[in-house]
């Protein structure tokens, strides 16, 4: 390691989602997402995404479909973005 450098720390850590609470709000799992996910979508990447692991635009999408898949069977449905669900933007 060389140590006439400084190391970039990269930021990997955001805390809980807004994602999080809408699901919780909901009354909805992890595995419901995943469940009515049309895309590779996992429990893990769920997980991850809302404790606030930094993820991928492409799998913050995945989640938003899947979400919105749920979201059109509730009484009340809404349409989410990626940007309504997590409060950094993937790279």
């Amino acid at each position: 390691m060389n140590e006439d450098k400084p190391q970039e720390k990269v930021e990997r850590e955001f805390g809980p989602q807004p994602l999080d609470a809408i699901l919780a709000e909901r009354g909805h799992s992890n595995h419901a997402l995943v469940a009515v996910s049309t895309e590779h979508l996992t429990h893990k990447m769920v997980a991850k995404g809302r404790k606030g692991r930094k993820l991928t635009r492409n799998v913050q999408k995945k989640i938003a479909a899947a979400l919105n898949t749920l979201a059109a069977k509730d009484p009340e449905p809404r349409v989410y973005t990626p940007a309504d669900l997590f409060n950094y933007h993937g790279a």
